[in-house]
């Protein structure tokens, strides 16, 4: 792997020695196309006007989103990375025309990566951030998109996707933003969720120089075991009994009707839901199968979403699902059944690791699969690669870096307590000074990085617009790294589903704290909940 760290050292030499215009004292945004990169080709580098932007693919009937129309102007610069022969990261560097904070973010990517985040590029330079994104070194239809084809037969393609092209976006935009400017970024940031959240871990662990600020969001680190899960999940729907898509409504009204109560308030919000001890066997139909019963098979399909990977002696490998999460737009519907047998995003997934990145063979089939040799072949092919899981931080914090993770309880896709078990290792490892630069931040009925029944907006996503540090998780970890405010609960904010419903705000708690209803309050203001330990 490519070392590019010495190269800011020597940036602003750089600038001298590729030829800038004459009768500029400072570079122009053209002149960066001569910047000299070790394994780069910048192929563009051109001054975008304030609102110019159109993102690539906008077919010619669709109006460029407001967020674009809004953008200041910047220097756009687009670079192909290329660290092996079979390399092709394509990356783009943004830098503001004026403005410039003095500051750098990095942003990842969802699913199997393959697009350049133009949104987040946008957000980021219109608040004055110079930023920068990788298609971690392959194209692919849609973003976060579901296709991993082209890591079959393409072992440095898949380096570059699990860590790679991350790292060496970020050194060289940091070379690129200090030839443009004169100085190098005084803060890098980096904040992504899902396989961007497994990114971040990867920056915190294996580049602790990279950045000062890490958001993390529903991290998918623990990478081969969750993969391995989710192929025992897919078999287990398939061979013995697949639960149809109609009938999640009555499996989350048995769970609410079991554990809503639970913590004070029935609001179809499970504060906490490793509190709820739901028996799927009670949902068992007494007579003839309908939507509101489930069959002795479907039961045990049911428990299996629950119950997660073990091994032969029962230890977990992988946490399950948590009740609760069954309902909603990015439900159970979207990750686990999926409209039909087979066919869910979470088997998409699953099947595009392990023949593409696993078996190298594009016929692969899951239902042939031996979970023992599976996870195995797994871990030997990818999980250097792949995995983020150690809980050495002490690189990181002992810079000054702050880590910030998050993750929904009712997320369908990655168990909540995966994260809450990093969290747990990374406490064990490096004692109290996890306290002084960690935060884990858990989102009572949240699901996949947003989205679900609870309050889930708290500045996460790429495209919010920054705020005060107790509603903004981005502005939070900034002010940690800048100003040493170590962030408390944080508030998170739903509009109402209709003009006649309430918007609704509620605290969200660093772990192991959790909300608590005080009894008598407004149970839409955050301000009649309590964050405590325990009951």
């Amino acid at each position: 792997m490519t070392d590019r760290s010495h190269l800011l050292i020597f940036a602003l030499f750089a600038v001298s020695a590729v030829g800038w215009a004459a009768d500029s004292a400072a570079p122009t945004c053209a002149s960066l196309r001569k910047l000299a990169l070790p394994d780069v080709t910048i192929n563009v580098a051109e001054k975008v006007a304030a609102g110019a932007f159109v993102p690539p693919g906008l077919k010619t009937d669709e109006k460029v989103p407001p967020l674009y129309r809004n953008t200041r102007a910047f220097c756009r610069v687009v670079a192909t990375l290329k660290p092996t022969a079979d390399s092709d990261i394509k990356a783009e560097f943004w830098l503001p025309a004026s403005g410039w904070n003095g500051k750098f973010r990095g942003l990842g990517n969802g699913g199997f990566a393959g697009y350049i985040a133009y949104w987040g590029l946008a957000t980021a330079v219109t608040q004055g951030y110079a930023a920068a994104s990788t298609d971690t070194g392959h194209a692919a239809a849609g973003n976060g998109a579901h296709d991993a084809d082209w890591a079959l037969g393409h072992p440095e393609k898949l380096i570059d996707y699990g860590y790679r092209a991350v790292h060496l976006m970020t050194a060289d935009a940091k070379t690129v933003v200090t030839a443009f400017y004169g100085s190098a970024p005084k803060r890098s940031y980096f904040s992504s969720c899902s396989n961007g959240g497994r990114q971040a871990l990867m920056e915190a662990q294996r580049f602790p120089d990279d950045y000062d600020g890490i958001i993390a969001g529903a991290p998918a680190n623990n990478w081969v075991p969750m993969l391995t899960a989710g192929l025992k999940l897919v078999q287990t729907l398939d061979r013995n009994g697949y639960i149809p898509a109609e009938k999640i409504p009555a499996i989350s009204k048995a769970v609410l009707a079991a554990c809503d109560a639970q913590d004070g308030l029935k609001d179809g919000i499970l504060n906490d839901p490793r509190q709820c001890h739901f028996d799927p066997s009670t949902m068992l139909c007494k007579e003839k199968d309908s939507r509101e019963c489930l069959t002795k098979p479907e039961i045990e399909s049911l428990k299996a979403v629950y119950a997660g990977l073990r091994d032969a002696s029962g230890k977990q490998l992988f946490p399950g699902l948590l009740p609760g999460a069954e309902e909603g737009d990015e439900g159970w519907k979207l990750w686990i059944t999926g409209g039909k047998d087979g066919k869910s995003l979470g088997a998409s997934f699953v099947t595009g690791y392990f023949a593409n990145m696993v078996y190298g063979d594009k016929d692969w089939d899951f239902k042939k699969a031996n979970i023992e040799k599976s996870l195995k072949l797994a871990q030997e092919k990818t999980g250097d690669d792949m995995d983020s899981t150690s809980s050495d931080l002490k690189p990181f914090f002992g810079r000054g870096g702050k880590l910030i993770l998050y993750h929904g309880w009712n997320d369908p896709a990655i168990s909540a307590e995966n994260s809450v078990n990093y969290y747990d290792s990374v406490v064990s490892a490096v004692g109290s000074q996890a306290g002084q630069s960690m935060r884990l931040y858990m989102v009572a009925g949240m699901q996949h990085c947003g989205g679900g029944p609870g309050a889930t907006s708290f500045g996460q996503g790429d495209t919010s617009a920054r705020a005060d540090a107790e509603h903004d998780v981005f502005t939070a970890v900034v002010e940690w790294v800048e100003n040493g405010k170590a962030p408390a609960a944080l508030i998170a904010t739903k509009q109402g589903d209709s003009a006649k419903a309430a918007p609704m705000s509620r605290p969200i708690c660093p772990y192991p704290s959790a909300p608590k209803y005080d009894g008598t309050g407004d149970p839409n203001l955050a301000a009649s909940f309590l964050c405590t330990i325990g009951d």
